[in-house]
């Protein structure tokens, strides 16, 4: 019986291995688990059409939204574990949905195998430039006094409940000690019109979304969320420098894109994937696609995007459950 068991396990690796050696030997799928015409599917296509040439097949990008990302996310998780099906994960589908969503189809950790991070995109902070010249706001420590001095009196949109901005909104609450109202919008880009009309006074912004209103002047904006100045605009300051003093040391949030496939995809089928990805984001196309897009090219081990995850799953399960958001 050992013998048997022995000889099926050694001919279970020595197919894994020739698949592996083999990989791909035909077009790969790459889900999007969002609308097409976004920063995601922008850069999940570029990805794409520069993959290719390295794998020798077609990667065909497919949109599967719905759900906060969580249908397409789901289907990649359900597929079969031969790297011919990879999803175009991001912090919302790995990090924030988890605790957001009282009720998941899938382990963000258990039911991936991660890739690659493949970039990273500020947020920033982002007035209607009236509002901020009728309430005698320049700064962050301007707003910050603002919104003390008249708690709920300031309205920020955001994408929806649980999205990035909501929750950089909310961190920016409890760090600074302040009141602001919530208002969810049915995505980016009509809560976005709601600030530039007025309707809203700032907004939680992706860079990547707003920094064609920003260098037109259509929208004010006071600081990057992220740790680090952003690349596009290094003389806005980040949100710990803009309010040093005023609570905002270490605020950090962005929004970050990167590859997974199912888990027990082999190892050496990950790591080709991986080393196709970094191939791809050294082209100097790309990385001018990119930068049009304020996304910062960001290549890691599939170990290192591994940690990301692990870590942002924390961090924003304690946002998200200080904020008492909740998607039904």
């Amino acid at each position: 019986m050992l013998s048997k068991f022995l000889a099926a396990v050694a001919a279970s690796m020595i197919a894994t291995f020739a698949a592996a050696q083999s990989f791909p030997a035909k077009p790969l799928r790459f889900i999007v688990p969002y609308p097409p015409g976004g920063p995601l599917d922008t850069i999940a296509r570029t990805l794409a059409d520069k993959m290719k040439d390295g794998l020798g097949q077609p990667v065909i990008v497919e949109n599967k939204p719905g759900a906060g990302g969580n249908i397409g996310a789901d289907m990649v998780a359900k597929s079969p574990p031969d790297g011919y099906t990879m999803v175009m994960g991001a912090v919302a589908t790995h990090a924030i949905n988890p605790t957001l969503f009282p009720k998941m189809p899938y382990d963000a950790v258990k039911d991936f195998a991660p890739v690659s991070l493949v970039a990273s995109v500020p947020n920033v902070l982002v007035m209607n430039p009236e509002a901020a010249r009728n309430l005698g706001i320049t700064s962050v420590n301007d707003l910050v006094t603002y919104a003390k001095a008249n708690p709920g009196k300031l309205n920020y949109a955001s994408g929806g409940n649980g999205s990035a901005g909501h929750l950089a909104g909310e961190m920016f609450k409890m760090m600074a000690k302040v009141s602001m109202l919530h208002i969810p919008y049915a995505g980016a880009a009509p809560a976005q019109l709601g600030l530039l009309t007025g309707q809203t006074e700032l907004m939680f912004d992706n860079l990547a979304s707003a920094s064609q209103n920003i260098r037109t002047g259509k929208l004010k904006p006071l600081a990057v969320t992220t740790a680090s100045r952003a690349a596009a605009l290094p003389d806005l300051p980040t949100m710990t420098e803009a309010g040093a003093g005023r609570g905002l040391k270490g605020f950090d949030i962005n929004t970050w894109f990167g590859v997974l496939v199912p888990a027990n995809t082999p190892e050496a089928i990950v790591m080709r994937l991986n080393a196709e990805i970094h191939n791809a984001l050294r082209a100097p196309d790309v990385r001018e696609r990119l930068a049009r897009l304020g996304a910062e090219p960001t290549p890691t081990t599939p170990g290192q995007f591994a940690a990301l995850i692990q870590n942002d799953l924390k961090k924003y399960a304690a946002i998200v459950k200080a904020s008492g958001a909740k998607v039904d």
